[in-house]
């Protein structure tokens, strides 16, 4: 007879509807009390995936609405609102058929999910493209036309061409060749969109990071540019550094 650890390390390493269904039928008939603990637990571990399922069903709706178009690419962009450092945007192209639990809009998901999101995308898209644009660029053209420019470096990074774009809210001038859909607030109801706004919070996130070493005193690490009181007197302190929008911190110095 197995040990209840043993039977708990296979339950962990059930990690899909059918291994956990498996794992019921093998331990039904196992009467310890233990085990009728982990049973329930295996349970509601599959009505949590079921729920999660149906809602990645409804994340797809866009999606399945417009197959006609053929492989279709989900944007978003990240950084539009700090006071510092560059605006990311991504393209991802995700297939048809898969199904990567608990995506969603980025700023609904904490960093460790963001994380691991951000590295089974990466693995299951078809495509991802990435593009920015610095501050001084957002300084130059405007916030809104700089983040046209990361859009479209964007999709120019796609290892494959998209037949349409489904976008967060907006439509991007740049792009006109492509068949266009905008969606609002299409990072919470499209898997395509909510897949590029982690692949571009990650990867905004990370370079703010590296920038916090270098600028320490704004705390960029944990506000990511955002104007946080912190940060706000930081600039009135020490002044603007080199990767602040000029045009965003007029009020502050």
């Amino acid at each position: 007879m197995q040990s209840l650890n043993d039977i708990k390390s296979v339950l962990n390493e059930s990690v899909t509807v059918d291994a956990l269904k498996s794992f019921i039928v093998t331990c039904e008939s196992d009467e310890r009390a233990g085990v009728r603990k982990l049973i329930d637990t295996a349970k509601k571990r599959i009505d949590s995936i079921e729920k999660e399922l149906a809602r990645l069903k409804e994340m797809r709706k866009f999606e399945n609405e417009n197959r006609q178009f053929g492989l279709l690419c989900g944007i978003d962009e990240v950084g539009r609102g700090p006071l510092a450092g560059p605006v990311y945007a991504a393209a991802v192209i995700l297939p048809e058929d898969v199904d990567i639990l608990y995506i969603n809009d980025s700023k609904k998901l904490s960093e460790k999910k963001r994380e691991e999101l951000y590295s089974e995308i990466m693995e299951k898209a078809v495509a991802v493209g990435i593009g920015h644009a610095s501050e001084k660029r957002i300084d130059e053209i405007n916030i809104l036309q700089a983040t046209f420019e990361a859009m479209t470096m964007a999709v120019s990074e796609l290892s494959v061409n998209p037949g349409a774009l489904l976008i967060d809210a907006v439509h991007i001038p740049q792009l006109e060749e492509y068949k266009q859909i905008s969606i609002i607030k299409g990072d919470a109801k499209s898997a395509s969109i909510a897949a590029a706004s982690i692949i571009a919070k990650v990867t905004r996130d990370r370079v703010m990071k590296k920038y916090a070493e270098e600028y320490p005193e704004y705390g960029f690490d944990s506000n990511k540019g955002y104007g946080s009181k912190e940060h706000i007197d930081a600039i009135k302190k020490y002044g603007p550094c080199p990767i602040h929008r000029r045009s965003f911190i007029g009020n502050f110095i």
